[in-house]
């Protein structure tokens, strides 16, 4: 058996990091919908709640993102992650406490002020892994953050059905402790992130400089409307999959495997839409990525079977899997390595203020036109941006070659 390079067990270590981490975020806040019915709000508002529980920890979190990116460079990720870790478990515990509906928004703010866990795992690896495997790596720490995707639901799930919603948030808090005392024990800081500190003291690179790199300011328009548009169906998904099947009754496990079935897509795509990005072309690849989920979300408005509602939510998690490590790449390979801890947590508010907005405008959709009419904006905004990609790329190929021939 090969013996694990020193990148690789780092990237193991926190690929298992983000996998708890994601599990005890979606053991948790995918459920929030149907626990705003335990706190006494009324079925006419539910949907309303629903949109500003979930965009209330994104506001928080989109501002606080570049500072914990900024520190993370300035002090090493893996305190960061540590740090990010310890606050969640607190934040999970914490949920199982409340009694009101506002009380639910202040601990979701707390939850976005404190978090990181992902971005600074993903920073880590994004500066030990080598290039030519950067695509991998990144599609493989997706991966894990998908895998916890299929495991938190139905654990969740099954943890809500038999001993009710506010234990399974407490046995949330345990999961990311667990996760945290792995990043403890085994991650240790690299000579990358060492090296990046002393060319940091050299030449400092400033968010100012980052601003004017037009390559990263598309992706993070990108990544922020990506977010936006999947978290226009997020808060209204349980309350949607309750209707499929006829009622309440079970509505907490039945939407854990529909939303487990997007995590497996994840799992199965994520590493080859990065083997393909590095063979292919990281652009070509999230053009593909980003046409096709549009085309295959718009079709859940013909959809009246919970069957076949779970079915397409698995495709388009195929296609879906591929956008973020994609631009996560692009955005690494456009930015100096010093600056590696704050483009993560620039991406991280890009994803924050599209979680934040799209819950919002999910929420409102709702109310006037109903969760079908939601899927089709869904799925035009994704393909409006794949075009937009591809038309921007093609028209930068070629001035290259403009340029070139003179």
């Amino acid at each position: 058996m090969t013996k694990l390079q020193s990148w690789q067990r780092t990237m193991w270590i926190l690929w298992f990091g983000v996998l708890f981490c994601s599990s005890s975020y979606t053991m948790s806040v995918p459920f929030l919908p149907l626990f705003l019915f335990d706190l006494g709000v009324p079925e006419s508002s539910v949907n309303l709640w629903a949109g500003i529980v979930h965009s209330s920890a994104f506001l928080v979190g989109a501002v606080m993102a570049p500072l914990w990116g900024l520190l993370a460079d300035k002090y090493g990720k893996r305190k960061m992650v540590i740090r990010a870790g310890l606050s969640l478990a607190v934040i999970y515990a914490l949920i199982a406490f409340v009694q009101t509906p506002w009380q639910l928004v202040g601990v979701r703010m707390l939850h976005g002020f404190v978090g990181g866990f992902v971005p600074a795992s993903m920073s880590i690896v994004a500066t030990v892994a080598p290039k030519e495997k950067l695509g991998w790596s990144l599609g493989m720490m997706q991966a894990g953050t998908m895998t916890g995707g299929i495991l938190g639901p139905l654990f969740g799930g099954l943890l809500a059905q038999a001993f009710g919603l506010r234990r399974s948030f407490v046995v949330a808090a345990i999961i990311i402790l667990a996760a945290t005392a792995a990043v403890i024990i085994w991650v240790k800081e690299g000579k990358a992130e060492t090296e990046a500190a002393d060319k940091k003291r050299e030449k400092p690179v400033t968010y100012r400089m980052a601003f004017r790199n037009r390559a990263l300011m598309s992706m993070l328009m990108l990544l922020a409307l990506f977010q936006l548009s999947v978290n226009m169906i997020q808060p209204l998904l349980t309350l949607h999959i309750a209707k499929l099947q006829g009622g309440l009754q079970g509505a907490v496990l039945s939407a854990g495997f529909v939303l487990s079935l997007i995590g497996i897509a994840g799992i199965l795509a994520s590493p080859i839409w990065g083997r393909l990005g590095e063979r292919k072309g990281y652009y070509r690849i999230l053009v593909v990525c980003l046409l096709c989920a549009g085309v295959v979300v718009s079709m859940q408005f013909f959809v009246q079977d919970l069957w076949l509602f779970a079915v397409v939510q698995f495709i388009f998690g195929l296609f879906m899997a591929g956008i973020s490590p994609i631009v996560n790449t692009l955005v690494v390979q456009s930015t100096d390595e010093q600056f590696r801890g704050r483009s993560f947590g620039l991406t991280t508010s890009a994803n924050q203020v599209g979680s934040m907005l799209g819950p919002l405008i999910g929420g409102l959709l709702g109310l006037a036109v109903g969760i079908h009419w939601i899927f089709v904006a869904t799925g035009m905004i994704m393909f409006a941006a794949g075009i937009s990609i591809w038309l921007r790329r093609r028209n930068e190929l070629g001035q290259t070659g403009t340029a070139a021939k003179s």
